[in-house]
């Protein structure tokens, strides 16, 4: 017997989707877990490094939602890696988190991306999935940024690219 509620509705799968179909699932999660929880602070997290011409070099996204702060993008552009851009974006997000009342921070990395480089900055593995992609894992991290005790230092004036500013976006809310 076939479910009524699809009776007269097309289930599509694709590999395709326009920016606005996401945005509206998005939309829709965010709208039932706020009702759920009765938690509505959620904000956008963007960082951007921007070279002189405004292009992207650097940047960190991600977002803020009931005491917890996600990343869910860190990338730096390759020329740039290892001058401690890095370490400035992750420490900046840490910093907003923390003047958004968050006292934690998740994110996920691949085995083959950068466990190491959250390891060092004070994240520590929460679980993780086998063979994700196949032969890798996917590693789930967290930190506790309730306080400033075992925070790295503040960035080191002209470490990265001098060209470079960092900007923190204070984006719409989610909602």
């Amino acid at each position: 017997m076939q479910n009524t509620a699809l009776q007269n509705t097309a289930i599509a799968v694709s590999d395709e989707a326009s920016s606005e179909d996401l945005q509206f699932l998005e939309e829709q999660i965010n709208e039932f877990n706020f009702a759920t929880t009765g938690i509505y602070d959620a904000q956008l997290l963007v960082i951007l490094l921007r070279d002189d011409a405004g292009r992207i070099c650097a940047g960190l996204s991600g977002h803020t939602w009931g005491g917890v702060a996600e990343v869910r993008f860190l990338w730096v552009d390759e020329s740039r890696r290892h001058t401690g851009i890095g370490s400035d974006l992750l420490r900046a997000a840490e910093d907003e988190a923390r003047s958004r009342g968050c006292n934690k921070i998740v994110l996920s990395t691949h085995s083959f991306q950068a466990p190491d480089f959250y390891r060092r900055h004070g994240y520590v593995v929460a679980g993780e999935f086998a063979d994700y992609p196949r032969g890798h894992r996917s590693i789930f991290l967290e930190k506790a940024i309730s306080d400033r005790a075992g925070v790295d230092p503040a960035p080191t004036p002209g470490r990265g690219d001098a060209a470079c500013r960092i900007s923190v976006g204070l984006y719409r809310s989610i909602r």
